[in-house]
């Protein structure tokens, strides 16, 4: 009897991902999702710095930031001082604040593009909203009113464009830069399915030009994986827009099984089960059989320590020594 599902092959990355690999994550909230299980197991990652970010050309200005965020770059509105090429995240009540903010993650990032390794972008739509008063297209409308803006969609030419002259400018400061390029498996809603799909289509059209135009650049299907994989609703969450926990978790294994050799996978499983036991609150903290599991946990740290040293288990070692 045949499966009763369409699976999707995921061919082997042409490059591993271990963990004294340095990676920048920067795209849709799907970013955040892969970023916080890659944080999770101890890889060192920067995710989204400056808040999530769904269309390419903002994703372009967040990875290769201006150099410096002026005051005079911020509006007010609704008691906070926001700019235009971030998130509400980064948003602050006082303007001094803000700009301290934006330059930090600003100043964080170029330093983290000199040294990373792997740069992975999620695309989450090729429909953008510009300003009508000087056709700047923002990162986020910040709920202003929406006679203020006009929206248009890329085309898959210039979402090409934007994204060769990124990686272009990143490997002038680190030219054996890789690139993972994945596209959003969450919808776009606002404007219907049909509009949702068009603009998603630009943008897979454009991940397989950059993939065919540029070396080491590597194309993840986490969108093919949720549509044409997990095609049930039973994989989304209660917007039945965003993918599930369930499906993001399925998800993350396909991205394991691509980028991550044996090797880092079995460190991962052994990540996963000392910061379980961490997490791992007992109700009879001072017998002789829970000393004995926290000796345990501690001898399993310095055990993955004497192999992987640069690791950073202060956290884990400081909750087990505090239950002694």
């Amino acid at each position: 009897m045949s499966e009763f599902r369409t699976t999707v092959p995921v061919a082997s990355a042409p490059f591993p991902i271990e963990h004294q690999t340095r990676m920048l994550l920067a795209g849709s909230c799907f970013t955040t999702h892969i970023g916080e299980r890659l944080a999770a197991r101890k890889f060192e990652v920067r995710a989204n710095p400056f808040g999530v970010i769904y269309n390419p050309v903002s994703l372009a200005n967040s990875v290769w930031p201006k150099p410096l965020f002026h005051e005079n770059d911020f509006f007010q509105h609704q008691g906070l001082w926001r700019h235009w090429d971030l998130h509400s995240d980064l948003a602050h009540p006082i303007l001094e604040q803000a700009q301290i903010q934006a330059n930090a993650a600003a100043s964080q990032t170029r330093h983290c593009i000199q040294t990373t390794d792997v740069l992975l972008l999620t695309l989450g739509t090729a429909d953008v909203f510009y300003l009508l008063e000087n056709e700047k297209i923002v990162a986020n409308c910040h709920k202003m009113p929406a006679a203020g803006f006009g929206q248009k969609r890329l085309s898959v030419a210039e979402t090409t464009e934007v994204l060769q002259q990124l990686v272009a400018q990143i490997r002038t400061v680190q030219p054996m830069l890789q690139v993972v390029l994945t596209v959003s498996p969450v919808r776009h809603w606002r404007n219907g399915a049909i509009e949702n799909q068009r603009s998603k289509s630009v943008l897979l059209l454009a991940c397989e030009a950059l993939c065919k135009a540029l070396p080491d650049v590597y194309y993840f299907p986490a969108y093919e994986l949720l549509m044409d994989d997990l095609r049930d609703y039973r994989f989304y969450a209660s917007d039945m827009l965003h993918p599930s926990d369930m499906a993001i978790a399925y998800i993350w294994e396909k991205f394991e099984s691509t980028f991550f050799l044996p090797k880092t996978v079995d460190l991962c499983r052994q990540i996963e089960k000392i910061s379980a036991a961490a997490a791992h609150r007992p109700f009879n903290p001072d017998t002789p059989q829970h000393r004995a599991f926290q000796e345990k946990q501690l001898a399993a740290i310095a055990n993955i320590e004497a192999i992987f040293p640069a690791l950073n288990w202060e956290a884990e070692k400081q909750v087990f020594q505090n239950m002694r």
